[in-house]
């Protein structure tokens, strides 16, 4: 069998084997193909990524996104009024079908979100730190793909997807497909991207970067020749590539 279908929660973990660990994450909105349903799980692959994996049948629902929580975080509300108490919390990247707008809040099937805080599916990010740095002190979680958790291969792809850049969902094959190499002389400007075996960099100036790593539990700023110095300490070798993303600023 072969079904499209779409994520019907605010965040539902990517699993190698059903009931087995998390491998990445899927928000509100993300689609997925169905390949195969059994005991409950739904093997499916990520229509954003590719990425294939198992998850509960019942986070599995249908609908048409038109427009992205473009903002850190939102909140759903039963009623368009912020007194009301929210129904749910939604992650910067979660789509949703707005079916009517008014003054202030947009009509979904879920309920009602602030209008600030959505954008439509067609606006495309120019600055793919911006929209990082929107995750600053999210802390860390392995495989984490939203605000409540990301790592940092998690991190560079909500980066990439928000400027309309494909990407892949883990570091390794984000080191392949990514950008063009520099040469090891070349300064480094914001947007480009420093690699490890393993990890994964946003440079936010030719001296900071912004990762999400364990070493600080959070997405966090630090100063690249420190970065360096510490991840090599720690015995996790040095830079294997440094990459440049067309067009990015």
């Amino acid at each position: 069998m072969s079904d499209a279908r779409l994520i019907s929660v605010p965040v539902a973990d990517l699993r190698r084997a059903p009931g087995g660990a998390r491998d990445r994450q899927l928000l509100m909105g993300d689609g997925v193909i169905v390949l195969n349903v059994k005991d409950g799980w739904a093997e499916v692959t990520a229509t954003r990524d590719g990425y294939r994996g198992y998850l509960p049948e019942d986070v599995l629902g249908t609908g048409t996104p038109t427009h992205r929580v473009s903002a850190h975080a939102t909140h759903l509300y039963p009623e368009p009024d912020f007194k009301t108490p929210e129904r749910l919390s939604l992650s910067h990247g979660a789509r949703l079908a707005v079916l009517s707008a008014g003054p202030r809040f947009a009509e979904t099937p879920q309920g009602h979100v602030p209008l600030a805080h959505l954008s439509p599916l067609e606006t495309v990010e120019s600055d793919p730190v911006a929209v990082a740095a929107l995750y600053l002190g999210t802390p860390y979680l392995w495989g984490g793909n939203s605000v409540f958790g990301i790592d940092c291969s998690g991190l560079v792809q909500a980066g990439c997807l928000a400027c309309g850049i494909p990407c892949p969902g883990d570091s390794g094959p984000q080191e392949v497909t990514l950008g063009t190499v520099l040469p090891e002389d070349a300064p480094l400007r914001r947007g480009d991207l420093l690699f490890w075996k393993g990890h994964v960099a946003w440079v936010a100036d030719p001296d900071t970067l912004l990762h999400a790593n364990a070493h600080h539990m959070a997405v966090a700023y630090e100063p690249i020749a420190e970065a360096i110095a510490r991840i090599q300490a720690q015995g996790d070798g040095g830079v294997t590539s440094r990459k440049r993303l067309k067009g990015t600023p």
